[in-house]
């Protein structure tokens, strides 16, 4: 790779081991995917802040780049963590995981990241359409590309935090025009109904497409709530870095690979991720997690009813969206739900809770309670994980 004067005295320690450790990162990524060059980025978004998912190696990490001095040069953000500190659930987890948990989170504020603690980044402040981002959570990768039309590879909780520390990425992958055209194309004829269907569709491209970009025909009239549970599920089982919709580039359809996705292969994956049919302990709302508009919905369902004291709802969005909402949170909160902040079932120690079985309309999470923690889980469109959630 080619370095540019400052980058070579960075990368020999000059300014410190926090940011010469960070160019190394970045170098050593650049010279495994035949970058020549590191390019400047908007922000980044690093994933690995739940204590669940990186125990004590990465606060040891994130406490030497604090002691050598590092400090972010350009906007980032962190992803969920596996607290809310402000629901007394929450606080009745073991002590050690509440403290190791606060550390990781205070230790990223120390280096000047926004502890936003959200997995959809782009609803706090989105990144300009065509802007170079290093993003490091797949679903917002996925948004990132395909709905917003910024331009990042699916970073690594590490890489995401050296680019956040230099201001820069090595230009290779998705940054390249060239490699941000579809190589595949999908023809949707199954039918396609709640953002739950997208989520199974979702699911099942990403384990037939690997880390091809598809061209996706036949998803007219989906909204940005499907497109989103899609893309995120599509990360989930697979390395899809993004998406191309309709009649995108439609002269070249002809040279392209077609696969049709039909009613039958919908239904497998809803019998694969539906692991139970008994009550659910826990319904869930919100990986990714939920826009103002998903609030929204969740309180017009709920209004005028009650959750079942048997059965617990979170509802799961960032503390900005949570501040948009309030009327809507009130709502919800009356019914007997909860709105948590800066976590997920994804990321949190469910089994902690009592929780045995999940209901949730997240195909994502339908996938990964079940491999993280041993959960059962269903997967239901939104309209009847409230219907199971209420009296």
């Amino acid at each position: 790779m080619y370095l540019t004067k400052d980058e070579e005295r960075i990368y020999d320690g000059e300014m410190g081991w926090a940011y010469q450790v960070s160019m190394r990162i970045l170098v050593k990524l650049g010279e495994l995917y035949g970058a020549r060059r590191l390019i400047p980025v908007e922000s980044a978004h690093i994933s690995g802040v739940s204590y669940k998912t990186v125990g004590d190696a990465a606060i040891d990490f994130l406490k030497a780049l604090v002691e050598s001095g590092g400090k972010v040069r350009v906007k980032a953000t962190i992803n969920p963590s596996g607290v809310d500190y402000n629901y007394a659930f929450f606080r009745a987890l073991p002590e050690d995981l509440l403290e190791r948990q606060r550390e990781i989170i205070d230790l990223y504020e120390m280096m000047g990241v926004d502890a936003v603690l959200t997995c959809t980044p782009y609803y706090v402040e989105p990144p300009s359409c065509g802007a170079h981002v290093a993003w490091a959570e797949s679903s917002a990768v996925v948004y990132a590309n395909s709905i917003i039309g910024a331009w990042t590879n699916r970073e690594g909780g590490p890489s995401a935090l050296a680019s956040a520390l230099i201001g820069k990425t090595p230009d290779y992958g998705l940054h390249q025009p060239e490699n941000r055209q579809p190589t595949i194309l999908v023809r949707v004829e199954a039918n396609l109904g709640s953002e739950a269907d997208y989520g199974a569709l979702g699911i099942h491209l990403g384990k037939i497409l690997g880390d091809r970009i598809p061209l996706i025909q036949g998803l007219h009239g989906a909204n940005e709530t499907c497109l989103k549970q899609m893309g995120a599920a599509m990360a989930t089982s697979g390395m899809t870095p993004m998406f191309h919709m309709n009649e995108y580039g439609a002269e070249h359809n002809k040279s392209l690979e077609k696969i049709a996705v039909e009613d039958r292969d919908l239904v497998r994956v809803y019998e694969e991720l539906s692991t139970s049919d008994e009550k659910p302990d826990l319904v869930f709302i919100g990986c990714p997690h939920c826009s103002f508009d998903e609030i929204k919905l969740v309180s017009k369902l709920i209004e005028g009813r009650r959750i079942r004291e048997d059965i617990r709802l979170w509802v799961c969005t960032s503390r900005f969206i949570r501040g948009k909402a309030e009327d809507y949170v009130r709502l919800i909160e009356s019914a007997g739900g909860r709105v948590v902040c800066g976590t997920c079932a994804v990321v949190t120690w469910l089994k902690n809770f009592g929780i045995k079985t999940v209901m949730t309309n997240s195909a994502k999470t339908a996938y990964y309670v079940q491999l993280l923690d041993g959960v059962k889980a269903s997967l239901s469109p939104i309209s009847e994980c409230i219907n199971v959630a209420c009296e």
